[in-house]
């Protein structure tokens, strides 16, 4: 009943903002994005902090809010709804949420991927995936937790079918794990980074095992873009700006580090951690390199496969092909008349060439 009361929701937010937001108006000058806290995604709110998102945004005469938001989901339900012209968002949930409910969305930058920062957790030593067998598991029901909870079950030869899942806010996430009731959980971090260091907790499986399939973006409005492109050179050259200086070995990186640890309610030694089970792109070139890899598509049918078989693409949804998505060379799956998400890497490309 949740997931059809969040599809029903979402479409008909979609439906009655497209015509009226001004989020989708051409010819403006001040634009806003949202994002929340994620090791990934710390970086927007240091790159407001620090001006550096402001100074891109004079540069092409605009004005850009990066707005944090304490609710994962509820940030992107804001984005479909016309709330922000952009947001930070996984891969599945850019299919499932604005693209499924209408909302023609372009993955502006594909930042990074999972590789160890989403797992599956289970209360006692030496546990294994099969010891979930007939127990409840706790996650975001329908997100990326839910795709690896899936990944992790077939590398078992187990399915959904062998337990229940519990749908689990991430604000409430670590709360519930920390009493006996709940045995097991599935997040990303930096719950999990917390949650993994009680005492007799188990990570039976964790996103490096399948590389490259959970991917973190800032996702912004199709239309917003192709008729403002000022609010991309802007987001990308910002964003290309704060990551070169996490990577440096400067005081001033460090300082950056630790103000986005603290924001993120951990330290500096726990904050790289969870950078360092983060395959984050810092050079436009390695942005570029793997959006325009030719498994893109493969991913993402995939993912388009779980999400349809979870009755994600929308109540209409005969397949998998549901939603066409486009990628780099003017490749297309799913269905070329609705194409609603767009792996468009023009921005990434002036980026790694030296034009924004």
């Amino acid at each position: 009943m949740l997931k059809l009361v969040r599809c029903l929701c979402i479409a008909a937010i979609s439906l009655a903002t497209l015509a009226t937001s001004p989020a989708f108006a051409a010819g403006r000058t001040d634009f806003k994005v949202c994002w929340t806290i994620y090791a990934g995604w710390m970086p927007w709110g240091q790159a407001k902090t620090q001006g550096i998102v402001s100074k891109w945004a004079k540069k092409y005469g605009i004005h850009v809010d990066v707005v944090q938001l304490n609710d994962y989901v509820e940030s992107i339900n804001q984005y479909t709804a016309g709330k922000f012209d952009g947001c930070a968002m996984t891969n599945m949930d850019a299919l499932t949420i604005p693209a499924s409910g209408g909302v023609d969305s372009t993955a502006l930058i594909v930042s990074d991927y999972s590789n160890g920062n989403d797992g599956v957790l289970i209360k006692g030593n030496g546990k294994r995936i099969v010891d979930l067998k007939g127990q409840q598991v706790n996650l975001v029901q329908f997100s990326v937790s839910h795709y690896l909870l899936a990944r992790a079950l077939e590398s078992a030869h187990m399915s959904e079918r062998d337990l229940k899942v519990v749908n689990t806010s991430d604000a409430d996430i670590s709360g519930a794990f920390a009493t006996p009731a709940v045995q097991n959980a599935v997040t990303w971090n930096p719950m999990l980074a917390d949650l993994k260091a009680h005492p007799n907790v188990t990570e039976v499986f964790d996103s490096s095992k399948i590389p490259g399939e959970i991917m973190d973006m800032m996702v912004v409005n199709t239309k917003t873009l192709q008729e403002n492109p000022a609010l991309g050179k802007a987001l990308t050259g910002a964003w290309f700006e704060m990551v070169a200086l996490m990577h440096g070995n400067s005081a001033a990186s460090t300082d950056a580090l630790t103000a986005m640890a603290k924001a993120s309610g951990t330290d500096l030694a726990n904050f790289k951690g969870q950078l360092a089970t983060t395959a984050l792109f810092y050079s436009p070139q390695a942005a570029l390199d793997f959006v325009t890899n030719p498994d893109m598509p493969k991913i993402m049918a995939r993912v388009a496969k779980f999400s349809f078989d979870h009755g994600l693409l929308g109540q209409d949804a005969k397949s998998a092909d549901a939603v066409g998505m486009a990628f780099d060379k003017g490749v297309v799956i799913g269905n070329r008349n609705n194409v609603k998400l767009r792996f468009d890497p023009s921005y990434v490309a002036m980026a790694a060439a030296g034009k924004l």
